[in-house]
């Protein structure tokens, strides 16, 4: 009895060890992909300032087309600014498991054809506090040229990880997005324009 007493106190320090380990992991995964963020936010905003463009809202492209910049080798479209979470963030031109872990990714659409889908990790850095912003909560959208898009939370939902074709085609503006804690559902912020 005692040498198995003595096999499970050995196995439950091990897993006491396994979890300190997984949870050190992810608060330092976490600080590296807010710093990843900050990075290229700081390059994306030295690369608008040098920028001659400037489109008014307006003058929207005839294809919808959002225009990028390639920073080490990633295309962004832009920085999401969402003040109630005091996060500013760049947005990937397209989203991709190794991209999300630098930035959000778009997942769909354009703010020139108001069904823009950006997807985050859920880092406490990026999207991971999205379940706290509540309908009126304001949020913007510049793109690399400095058009600057207004928009107003109109719901926070949960969505399962099938419901493919409510996220895509959901009739909101802007819709963001990431994964719950457990990694079983979809934490999802519709928002609605509010640019004059």
């Amino acid at each position: 009895m005692r040498k198995g007493g003595a096999v499970l106190m050995a196995l439950g320090g091990a897993l006491i060890l396994a979890a300190l380990a997984l949870l050190l992991y992810n608060r330092w995964d976490n600080t590296r992909a807010g710093s990843a963020a900050q990075t290229v936010l700081e390059a994306l905003q030295e690369e608008s300032a040098d920028s001659d463009v400037d489109l008014p809202i307006y003058n929207q492209p005839a294809d919808g087309e959002m225009d990028t910049v390639t920073l080490d080798g990633y295309s962004y479209i832009g920085t999401l600014t969402i003040p109630a979470l005091e996060l500013e963030l760049p947005v990937m031109d397209q989203w991709s498991y190794p991209g999300l872990k630098i930035a959000p990714g778009r997942y769909a659409g354009s703010v020139w054809t108001d069904d823009l889908v950006i997807c985050g990790h859920n880092y406490q850095r990026h999207f991971g506090t999205l379940k706290y912003l509540e309908p009126g909560d304001t949020l913007s959208f510049t793109d690399v040229n400095g058009t600057v898009f207004h928009y107003e939370v109109g719901e926070v939902v949960v969505l399962q990880p099938t419901q493919i074709e409510d996220m895509m085609e959901s009739g909101w503006d802007l819709t963001l997005f990431t994964c719950t804690t457990d990694g079983r559902t979809r934490v999802t912020v519709r928002c609605v324009s509010t640019n004059p």
